[in-house]
C-alpha cells in the first residue's frame, strides 16, 4: 500500500512538473524570448525536487510544443549539463552551490546559441534569452527557497515578495496563449490567485498582485486588456474582505459579468467566457479556512506578531506589579527582623548583675554581711567590680587580686574568686551567643533587603512597554536573505535608551556567522554583539540575540606563584561578566597559606561571585559577606580587592578590604587605588573602601596580593617597575611582573603570589 502511495504521488508530481514547464515553455516576452522553462528546471533542481521527474517532464513539455530536431537537440544538452553535474556531486558526497547552477544553467544553452549562429537568427537575442533565463533561476530560487526549504510558516521578505511576483507573472504569460474554445485558463488562474491574496494578505499585495497578473499577460501579447479585468476583480474582493467569502464571490461575478456585457472589455462574452471566474470562485468557496489561515502567516504574519507583542507588554505590566508587591513584602521583612535584635548590656549593667548574683550566692548567710556592706559598702563594692572587670579582660581573676584588707576580714574570699570566674565566663559565652544571634539576624534582615532591592529594581526594569520595531525586522530579514542566511522571523525592541536588542531564528548551520552581526548593525545603525544563542523550538533552528555592543570590552591576564615550601595557594582570583555590560574581577587572598587560607579565600569569592550575579548591592555584599564570614570564629581572614567594570560608559567601582594598591595605568598618569579597612572576617563593622574611577580604551587595570606588594621597598618602586614593562598584551605584563616580584628575593616566593592584569579598549 505504501508502495503504492508513492508511486501515486510521484505520478501526481511528474504531471504537474509536465503541467508546468506547458505553460513556461508557452510564456514569452513578446513572442521573441522564451526565457523562463529552463530557468525553472534549474531552480526546481536547487530545491530538491527529483531530477529523474523534472527531467523527463521537461524533454515530454518541450516536444509537444515544438517537435523538431533542433529543438530535441537542444533539450537534451540542457538536460544532459543539468544531470551529469548533478549526479557527480551526489556520488562525491557534495552540495551544488547556487554559482554552479548558474554556471551550468549557462552552458546548457549551449546548443541554443550554436542553432542561432549556424541558422543565421540573432546571436544578440538568443544571449539576452540565456540571461534572463539564468536570472529567472534565481528569482525562482530565492522564492523556492522561502516556501519550500522554510515552509509555510513564516513571513515573507521583500525580496521573496518580488520573487514571487516575477513567477506569477511568467505564468499569466504562459496562460495567456492557452486556452480552449473561449475558455481562459489565465482567468481561472489569476481569478483563484486574487481570491486568496484578498482573503490572506493585504490590499497592497493583492492590488500588486492584480497588476503583476495583466503585466504578464501583457507581456507576452502586448495588448493591455486583462490589466483592467483584473484590477476591478481584486478591488471587488478586498470590498468584501472583512465579510463571509459569498459576498466576495458575488462582488467579483458581478464585476466580470458588468465588465464583459457593459462595458464590452472582451472580444466577445458568453457563458463559457464567463466560467472560468465561476469555477475558480466554487474552488475558493469549498478551500477551508484553515488553509487558508495557514497560507496568510507568509503574508499576514506582522498581525499575529502584533498581538503578541500586545500580550507581552501587558504580561510586562502584571510582572511589574507582582514584582513590586513582592518587594515591599521582603522589605517588610527586614524590618521585623531588625526589630528583633537584642543589643548586648553594657559592661556596667552586666557587672551590676554580676555583682548581685555573688552578693546573692557568697554573702547572704555570712555573719559579716552586715558589717561589710553596710560598714565597707563602697569599698566592698568597688572590689567585686574590680575583680569582675579583671575576669572579664584577663579570663581570670585571682588571690593576687582581692586587696589584703578584705582577705584579713573575710573567709569567703576563694568562694568569691570561684563565683567571679564562673559566673564572667557564663556570662561571657552568653553574650557571645547573643551577638552571634543578633548577627545571623541582621545577615537575613540583610538579605531580605537585598532581595527587595534586586526585585524592586527587576520591577522598574519591566515597568516600560516594549517598544517593538517592525520596520527594521522586516529589513533584517531582507538582509539576511540577501546574504543567504535563512531568517524565519526577527524581533526588535528597544531595552531601554541605551540598548537595541535583536532576537532572530535562523538556522542551525547559519547560527555562527559572522555576516549575521555585521547585517544587523547595519540595518540598525550601530554595533551590534551575540550575547546568547541557544536552540530554538523548531528543529534545526536556533535563536541568536544581539544586543547593542557597550563602549569598551576587556581582555584579562593573570599569573600565579605558591608560596616556596607550601603546596596550595591562599590566593583565589575570579573574571565573571555581570549583567548590564559589567565585567567583575577580583583576588581574594586568604591569610597565611595552605589548604585553609586556599579554602577561606575560595570561599570569600565565591561569595562575591554569587552576590554580584543576583544582583546586590556594593553595601550589602560586602556587609553581608564580612559577617558570614566571621561567624566561623576561626584565626582565618581574607583581604579582599575587587572591581566592577561597566562597559557601557567606562565607570570601574573598587571595592577593597585590607587588600594593596591597585593601579590603573594609562598613557597620561598612574592612579593609585588605596585600602586601610581591616581584612573580611575579623569584625563585624568592617567598612570597606569603596571608589568610582573613570577608565579609557588603552588603560590597565593591575590588581595583585600582597605576596606581590611586600616583595618591593615601597608602591613608588612597585609603580616605577610596572611603567619599566614593556608588554604587548595584560598576561605578558602579568607575567614579566611576576618575574620582577620573584627577582626581588632571588627567585623565591616569600608568599602566595597573585597578578591580576584588566586591559580596557575600545568597542
Amino acid at each position: 500500500m505504501k508502495k503504492f502511495d508513492k508511486i501515486l504521488k510521484s505520478g501526481i508530481l511528474f504531471l504537474s512538473f509536465i503541467l508546468l514547464f506547458f505553460i513556461l515553455n508557452n510564456a514569452s516576452i513578446n513572442n521573441m524570448l522564451y526565457p523562463f522553462s529552463f530557468g525553472m528546471l534549474f531552480a526546481l533542481t536547487w530545491a530538491n525536487q527529483k531530477v529523474y521527474l523534472l527531467a523527463p517532464a521537461y524533454l515530454i513539455s518541450s516536444l509537444v510544443l515544438d517537435f523538431s530536431l533542433n529543438n530535441a537537440i537542444s533539450i537534451l544538452v540542457t538536460i544532459f549539463v543539468l544531470v551529469v553535474p548533478y549526479y557527480i556531486h551526489i556520488l562525491c558526497k557534495k552540495v551544488m552551490k547556487k554559482w554552479e547552477f548558474g554556471l551550468f544553467s549557462l552552458l546548457s544553452q549551449t546548443a541554443t546559441l550554436a542553432f542561432a549562429v549556424v541558422y543565421g537568427n540573432s546571436i544578440v537575442l538568443s544571449a539576452v534569452n540565456i540571461i534572463l533565463g539564468v536570472l529567472y533561476m534565481y528569482s525562482a530560487i530565492i522564492i523556492f527557497e522561502a516556501l519550500i526549504v522554510r515552509g509555510f510558516t513564516n513571513k515573507l521578505t521583500s525580496i521573496e515578495l518580488v520573487s514571487l511576483f516575477i513567477i506569477v507573472m511568467s505564468l499569466c504569460a504562459g496562460l495567456v496563449n492557452i486556452s480552449i474554445e473561449n475558455f481562459s485558463f489565465l482567468k481561472l488562474f489569476v481569478s483563484l490567485i486574487l481570491f486568496v491574496f484578498a482573503f490572506t494578505s493585504s490590499s497592497v499585495l493583492t492590488l500588486l498582485m492584480a497588476i503583476t497578473a495583466g503585466a504578464g499577460a501583457l507581456l507576452a501579447t502586448n495588448n493591455p486588456i486583462y490589466m483592467t479585468p483584473f484590477v476591478v476583480w481584486a478591488l471587488c474582493a478586498l470590498v468584501f474582505k472583512n465579510h463571509h467569502k459569498i459576498f466576495m464571490i458575488m462582488g467579483v461575478l458581478c464585476s466580470e459579468v458588468i465588465i464583459g456585457l457593459y462595458f464590452r472589455l472582451y472580444p466577445t462574452f458568453d457563458l463559457i467566457e464567463a466560467l472560468p471566474v465561476l469555477l475558480s470562485s466554487c474552488i475558493f468557496f469549498i478551500l477551508p479556512n484553515k488553509w487558508l489561515y495557514e497560507f496568510a502567516v507568509i503574508f499576514n504574519l506582522s498581525k499575529d506578531r502584533l498581538a503578541m507583542k500586545n500580550v507581552v507588554n501587558r504580561n510586562r505590566e502584571l510582572l511589574c506589579k507582582r514584582l513590586s508587591n513582592l518587594a515591599e513584602v521582603f522589605n517588610d521583612m527586614n524590618i521585623i527582623y531588625r526589630n528583633m535584635i537584642k543589643k548586648g548590656m553594657s559592661k556596667e549593667d552586666v557587672k551590676k548583675i554580676l555583682y548581685k548574683e555573688i552578693c546573692e550566692k557568697i554573702c547572704a548567710y555570712c555573719p559579716e554581711r552586715n558589717h561589710c556592706h553596710r560598714t565597707f559598702a563602697d569599698s566592698t563594692k568597688k572590689v567585686f567590680e574590680e575583680l569582675i572587670t579583671i575576669a572579664f579582660e584577663r579570663g581570670k581573676a585571682t588571690l593576687l587580686d582581692i586587696p589584703s584588707y578584705l582577705t584579713s576580714r573575710c573567709k569567703q574570699t576563694t568562694a568569691i574568686l570561684g563565683s567571679v570566674n564562673t559566673l564572667t565566663a557564663q556570662y561571657k559565652k552568653y553574650l557571645n551567643m547573643a551577638s552571634d544571634i543578633d548577627s545571623s539576624k541582621l545577615i537575613i534582615a540583610e538579605q531580605l533587603l537585598g532581595v527587595s532591592k534586586v526585585i524592586d529594581s527587576l520591577s522598574k526594569e519591566v515597568d516600560s512597554n516594549i517598544s517593538f520595531d517592525t520596520v527594521r525586522e522586516n529589513k533584517i530579514l531582507d538582509e539576511l536573505t540577501y546574504h543567504n542566511i535563512i531568517c524565519i522571523d526577527a524581533v526588535v525592541f528597544e531595552k531601554d535608551i541605551h540598548t537595541l536588542v535583536a532576537s532572530l531564528v535562523v538556522r542551525k548551520e547559519d547560527a555562527e556567522k559572522l555576516r549575521i552581526v555585521d547585517c544587523v548593525g547595519k540595518v540598525c545603525g550601530q554595533k551590534m554583539a551575540v550575547f546568547e544563542m541557544f536552540p530554538s523550538i523548531r528543529p534545526n533552528y536556533t535563536v541568536v540575540n544581539l544586543k547593542t555592543a557597550p563602549r569598551f570590552d576587556c581582555m584579562f591576564g593573570v599569573c600565579q606563584k605558591t608560596k616556596a615550601n607550601s603546596s596550595i595557594s591562599g590566593d583565589n582570583y575570579s573574571v565573571i561578566k555581570l549583567d548590564g555590560d559589567r565585567i567583575l574581577f577580583a583576588i581574594s587572598d586568604g591569610m597565611g597559606s595552605g589548604e585553609k587560607a586556599e579554602n577561606y579565600s575560595e570561599l570569600s569569592i565565591a561569595l562575591i561571585e554569587n552576590f554580584y550575579k543576583a544582583g546586590f548591592d556594593n553595601d550589602i555584599i560586602i556587609s553581608s559577606v564580612n559577617k558570614l564570614l566571621n561567624l566561623h570564629k576561626e584565626d582565618i581572614f581574607s583581604a579582599l580587592d575587587v572591581g566592577v567594570l561597566d562597559l557601557k560608559n567606562g565607570i570601574c567601582d573598587f571595592i577593597k578590604m585590607a587588600s594593596p594598591v591597585t593601579f590603573i595605568v594609562s598613557t597620561e598618569e598612574v592612579k593609585k587605588v588605596e585600602s586601610s579597612s581591616l581584612p573580611l572576617g575579623i569584625v563585624d563593622d568592617a567598612y570597606p573602601l569603596i571608589k568610582k574611577e573613570v577608565v579609557s580604551s588603552g588603560d590597565y587595570v593591575i590588581l595583585f596580593s600582597d605576596g606581590i606588594s611586600d616583595s618591593f621597598e615601597n608602591d613608588e618602586v612597585l609603580k616605577e617597575e610596572i611603567l619599566s614593562l614593556k608588554a604587548k598584551n595584560p598576561q605578558d605584563l602579568a607575567d614579566q611582573l611576576l618575574e620582577r616580584a620573584l627577582s626581588k628575593n632571588k627567585g623565591y616566593a616569600i608568599d602566595d603570589m597573585t597578578v591580576l592584569v584588566i586591559k580596557i579598549f575600545e568597542n
